[in-house]
């Protein structure tokens, strides 16, 4: 129990120290931190994030999320840039350097050559009097009172202090631009949230001869029959100018079965349920799958712009699809 306790005491002092790291950060958003977004804005080609060891790490994540969220960026390795990647940066391009101290020999061998090429420079330092910090056009104080580490060696709280200053800087961006949900889904098309917000009703849908249809005349027997065919447990219900009056569904069946009808005799006009439920083909697939919960079923008809029934749409079908 007591070495259980001590594990739990030293992540609660790492969360303790780590959470006092992020909230200084709050004290240092200021011109400086607007001056980084406007050069971010007006740049016509990438930002460029860069960083050795930890704050590498670090900064390809930040370019990460930079690109997802509308705002190209790439990561480009320091030590790889002395040796030819320094060819992918050019001078549309704006660069952001990760540097705990601020003396990263790697940056500083290559800052010269950011300003041959003229592109802006920012920094992320934990050393605001650094060189790097000096020679940036804009500097982000990402400096912290100490490491969660006991040793004081291994980054920790000035990575996290790193990685949410990125996220900040990411996020104004998204929203100076303007960033809609579409614009993220078109950027994670493989996602499931792609999937939720692209993912359209007519993309899913049954439609054409795999429409279970029947006449309001057709006995019940006959319509088990085109629905155990169709295979979608329900069919739809249309009048002689084949426009929808209703649908016929398993708990319709039951309902019927209940009340002692006869299959042979009795028609789809006595036991299908009017005024069902519908959804626009072109109405994303997360709207089909609120209207079946607020409503409480697991069937929809499907209509185009002229209120033409066009497909059949299940909850089944949105599982699949990964919608829900």
């Amino acid at each position: 129990m007591e070495q259980r306790q001590s594990l739990i005491n030293s992540a609660l002092r790492t969360i303790r120290i780590e959470h006092q790291a992020i909230a200084a950060l709050a004290h240092r958003i200021d011109d400086s931190f607007a001056r980084a977004c406007e050069l971010m804005l007006a740049c016509d080609g990438r930002i460029v994030v860069t960083g050795m060891g930890k704050s590498g790490h670090i900064a390809r994540k930040i370019a990460a999320t930079l690109s997802s969220t509308g705002s190209p960026a790439m990561f480009v390795h320091p030590a790889e840039a002395s040796h030819g990647d320094l060819g992918m940066i050019t001078d549309r391009d704006v660069v952001l350097a990760l540097s705990n101290s601020g003396t990263t020999e790697e940056l500083i061998n290559i800052l010269p050559l950011f300003k041959r090429k003229g592109v802006p420079f920012i920094t992320m330092t934990g050393n605001p009097d650094s060189m790097l910090a000096h020679s940036a056009d804009v500097n982000l104080d990402a400096s912290v009172d100490e490491e969660a580490c006991p040793l004081g060696q291994a980054p920790t709280s000035s990575t996290t202090a790193a990685l949410v200053l990125g996220d900040a800087l990411a996020m104004a961006l998204l929203e100076a631009k303007g960033f809609t949900q579409e614009d993220f889904a078109i950027s994670h098309p493989g996602g499931r949230l792609g999937r939720r917000l692209l993912l359209k009703v007519a993309d899913i849908m049954h439609g054409g001869a795999a429409i279970p249809r029947v006449e309001e005349t057709t006995p019940l027997k006959d319509a088990l029959y085109e629905i155990s065919s169709k295979g979608l447990g329900m069919t739809t219900v249309v009048d002689h100018d084949g426009m929808l009056v209703g649908v016929f569904t398993d708990g319709d069946l039951r309902r019927a079965l209940d009340a002692g009808r006869d299959i042979l005799t009795t028609r789809m006009q006595d036991v299908m349920s009017r005024n069902s439920k519908t959804v626009k083909a072109q109405a994303l697939a997360t709207e089909a799958a609120k209207l079946m919960e607020d409503n409480r079923v697991y069937t929809l008809v499907v209509t185009d712009e002229e209120s033409r029934m066009s497909g059949i749409i299940r909850m089944h079908d949105l599982l699949q699809a990964n919608v829900i």
